[in-house]
């Protein structure tokens, strides 16, 4: 079973949206290692990368913009 909470969604859609974990932290007010560990631990709980990440760039995969438009 899935086990999916409210904060893990409302955090990757605001990563998605500015494709940047420090800014998305920004507007949710809590650190960037708080939205990292949140992320992270969606993809574990759906056995999928969401989010392709490098120290410069974020990017949606296939995978995550199919389940950005879901939300």
């Amino acid at each position: 079973m899935i086990n999916i909470d409210i904060i893990q969604i409302r955090y990757f859609v605001e990563v998605a949206n500015e494709l940047n974990f420090t800014n998305a932290s920004k507007k949710l007010f809590v650190s960037q290692a708080a939205v990292s560990k949140k992320i992270a631990s969606l993809e574990d709980e759906l056995g999928v990368i969401l989010l392709e990440r490098n120290k410069r760039t974020v990017k949606l995969t296939s995978v995550g913009q199919i389940f950005l438009k879901m939300l």
